[in-house]
């Protein structure tokens, strides 16, 4: 019997408001917050087998011990769509031009971003939207998914039903990121709009930077406008 339900989400305040939606729908449910790894270390081994982890907008990669142990499965709510695992998928979408973003749920696996996909969302990118309003847009969608996913969350212990859909794409890592900031210094005029749209908001103190004559120079960062509804979030890079 499913007893407890540990949220591990990317920031403390995210606690809440979705402790008190899955309480909503089953109020005998005990819950264990975490946000770092330390946090889902200290949590006791016979809790866990009694338990179902539900991951949302976090960077901390779950241990292959703790999968094992749970006793009622571990799922991630990850900003982004199938074809984008990994790490920052929005700043990938849009140097790769893509015309659709989402987000999906699924069956969290020892390998980051592997496990069978649960739910999903998707709607068309807007022209001309940057990243972080991209980023705004996913967030409002996974905070949708995880509500249209509450109630069986909160009350089904049995493994969720998997989806036809399958991850595909090249998993994004902090290094490709790195590496689209590192601008060579020919670069062309084409090329440049496509990273400066994608990656010029210096995230996770990442910024575009090129080296000239072995001396690197740093692209300032834009004051930040609102490209679309804004809504308090952390920045959305997953990467589990």
């Amino acid at each position: 019997m499913m007893k407890t339900i540990i949220l591990l989400t990317g920031v403390a305040s995210q606690q809440f408001a979705l402790t008190e939606l899955l309480k909503a729908h089953n109020p005998a449910l005990a819950f264990r917050s975490a946000v770092t790894a330390e946090d889902l270390a200290a949590i006791e081994p016979e809790l866990l087998r009694e338990a179902r982890l539900l991951a949302f907008t976090t960077s901390v990669i779950v241990p292959g011990r703790i999968l094992a142990a749970l006793g009622h499965g571990a799922y991630n709510f990850h900003p982004g769509p199938p074809q984008y695992p990994g790490w920052a998928p929005a700043h990938f979408a849009l140097y790769d031009g893509a015309r659709t973003f989402g987000a999906i749920a699924h069956l969290m696996a020892e390998r980051v971003d592997s496990g069978p996909i649960v739910g999903v969302e998707s709607f068309i990118i807007p022209d001309k939207i940057g990243v972080r309003g991209l980023e705004q847009i996913a967030y409002v969608r996974l905070a949708h998914l995880f509500w249209r996913m509450s109630r069986e969350l909160a009350c089904d212990g049995a493994p969720l039903a998997e989806l036809p859909i399958a991850w595909c794409g090249i998993k994004s890592t902090r290094q490709m990121y790195r590496d689209m900031c590192d601008l060579p210094a020919g670069i062309g005029a084409a090329e440049l709009a496509r990273r400066v749209r994608a990656f010029h908001d210096d995230f996770r103190g990442i910024p575009l930077t090129v080296s000239l004559h072995g001396i690197r120079f740093e692209l300032a960062t834009p004051a930040r406008q609102a490209e679309a509804p804004q809504v308090v979030s952390p920045p959305l890079a997953a990467a589990s």
